[in-house]
């Protein structure tokens, strides 16, 4: 009996472990934007409202909001950005071009991966995945993630967009 309580206490603790949240402040600070893939491509070209060039994230865990400033093009024009969210749970809400829910997947001192739900303001739903990055090198491991995740949510690749060679807006 004591066996079957010790298991279940185990399988208990190692289930919560997996719901444990990421603490993102750790990841506040100045992020480019490498490579993003939505099943809608329309929703990253250039004009379109997720054609967007980050500059800095700001993820405040104690107060559950999240501050983003980048850039989108328009006309080949750069158009500074800044948005704003709340934490809901294990994602970001987040109203910009529809409402968004915006989600850390992994990060380290040099990358970002995160997944976004848009639902515009049709009604439109459009699954995005980032890969955002402090430096202008990709490692290939990163880079290997990035497309395994794209994978993951079923994005077609032929609908990543490198934003590395287009980044011409002004730095931070």
């Amino acid at each position: 009996m004591k066996v079957l309580l010790c298991s279940l206490v185990l399988i208990l603790l190692v289930a919560s472990q997996g719901d444990a949240q990421i603490d993102a402040s750790q990841f506040t600070g100045r992020w480019l934007t490498y490579y993003m893939a939505a099943n809608n491509i329309e929703k990253i070209t250039e004009g379109a409202p997720f054609y967007a060039f980050m500059r800095y994230i700001e993820f405040d865990e104690e107060n559950g909001t999240i501050l983003m400033h980048f850039y989108v093009k328009e006309n080949g024009e750069c158009i500074e950005k800044y948005v704003s969210g709340t934490k809901e749970g294990n994602f970001y809400a987040v109203d910009y071009a529809g409402h968004n829910e915006f989600q850390l997947i992994r990060g380290d001192e040099n990358t970002l991966l995160t997944h976004t739900v848009n639902v515009d303001e049709h009604g439109k739903e459009t699954e995005l995945v980032q890969l955002f990055g402090t430096g202008n090198n990709v490692e290939s491991q990163d880079k290997e993630e990035y497309y395994n995740a794209v994978r993951e949510k079923e994005i077609p690749e032929e609908n990543i967009v490198n934003f590395i060679d287009t980044d011409n807006c002004p730095e931070e």
